[in-house]
């Protein structure tokens, strides 16, 4: 086990004797690993961003914690959510490697400051998977992630395709832009895919934000309708919480019939919203996928493993998932057919004759 050598020579350096000895071809350095597994099980850490975003708390941390399970039951979780505070995340990580956590896996609030969370946790031999988004150090030990670029272009071209086909002209008005924090590297990598898109589609953006708060994105959208109007012909929504937020300011403006708008994350309020118009599409990533694999790499990496790596990120192993575009009529083989969500908690009351109108049940 890597980590596990290194505690061992540094023992060496230092003089101290272990029962093992100093040699780190010692098969017991290795087992040691598997024994602990066996009797007390490895420390994984999981420290989620914030609460804002629903699929953080209703599933990537079940799917982590179920997959953790199935993979070592005698393994311990500690997990914390970190409700958007950055310095809030890092007193969380400092805490799980003062309990002895074997492994962290870290969805940074930011992406820049979690740094110095990787810092620490090398100092104490703990490698760190950075889940979702990236964190920006040259010691990561593995990232597990969404294809964000592809995100972007997906969710541009189908708002393209929809002006278009809706024969809306690009000298008719344009596009607001709501796309995701500064502070979170994979609100870029999206802007950039979206932007490679629309930069050659003859539309214009009209303005933008960034920003992963509803509340936000619900204010600006509406100062946007007060000075744009009807010129406003599309809404780029980097996600279903933006886009939600977009749609509570555009009824509040008394507009009845909204201009196409784009999400991320596939919620169940963005699916509804899909299904009664208010929103043209979402993009749906398996998170049960994404977080079985970070469960997967952590408990590869406690045990002094590699974990498969069939792509890079920033120069770091890592696996990405692929998004998938899911319009009203795409509903029912995407999102149903994989469980992510059922036609019951779906097709509530006022969204019973919209489902049955895409075949959903």
């Amino acid at each position: 086990m890597r980590y596990a050598k290194a505690r061992l020579l540094a023992a060496c350096a230092t003089g101290v004797l272990v029962l093992a000895g100093c040699s780190t071809n010692n098969p017991s350095s290795s087992s040691s690993a598997q024994a602990k597994g066996n009797s007390g099980g490895y420390k994984i850490a999981l420290l989620l961003p914030e609460t804002a975003v629903p699929r953080y708390e209703g599933k990537d941390k079940p799917y982590f914690r179920a997959h953790l399970k199935k993979l070592c039951p005698s393994c311990s979780l500690l997990y914390a959510n970190a409700n958007s505070s950055a310095e809030t995340q890092q007193q969380q990580a400092q805490s799980m490697l003062t309990q002895g956590a074997d492994v962290l896996v870290v969805d940074p609030v930011d992406g820049v400051a979690a740094a110095s969370i990787v810092t620490a946790a090398k100092s104490k031999n703990v490698p760190v998977v950075a889940y979702d988004r990236l964190i920006k150090s040259p010691d990561l030990s593995y990232v597990v992630s969404n294809d964000y670029e592809q995100v972007g272009k997906l969710q541009a071209q189908a708002l393209v395709d929809r002006l278009k086909a809706d024969k809306v002209s690009p000298s008719r008005g344009g596009i607001i832009m709501m796309n995701g924090a500064a502070t979170d590297n994979n609100a870029g990598t999206i802007k950039a895919g979206a932007l490679s898109v629309i930069d050659k589609s003859g539309y214009r953006v009209l303005s933008s934000t960034d920003t992963w708060d509803p509340a936000a994105a619900q204010k600006w959208a509406a100062g946007q309708i007060t000075r744009f109007g009807k010129k406003i012909t599309g809404v780029y929504s980097a996600n279903d919480g933006n886009a939600g937020g977009a749609i509570a300011a555009f009824k509040a403006a008394g507009v009845s019939q909204l201009p196409p708008m784009t999400g991320l994350d596939a919620t169940l309020a963005g699916l509804q919203a899909i299904l009664v118009g208010n929103q043209y599409m979402t993009t749906y990533n398996s998170f049960q996928h994404e977080a079985e694999t970070a469960a997967t790499a952590a408990y590869d990496l406690a045990q002094g493993k590699t974990p498969k790596a069939p792509a890079t990120v920033d120069g770091h192993p890592a696996t990405l998932n692929p998004p998938v575009a899911v319009t009203a009529s795409t509903i029912e083989s995407t999102v149903i057919r994989d469980r992510f969500w059922r036609a019951a908690e779906l097709c509530t009351s006022p969204y019973q004759a919209a489902c049955a109108e895409h075949g959903i049940k």
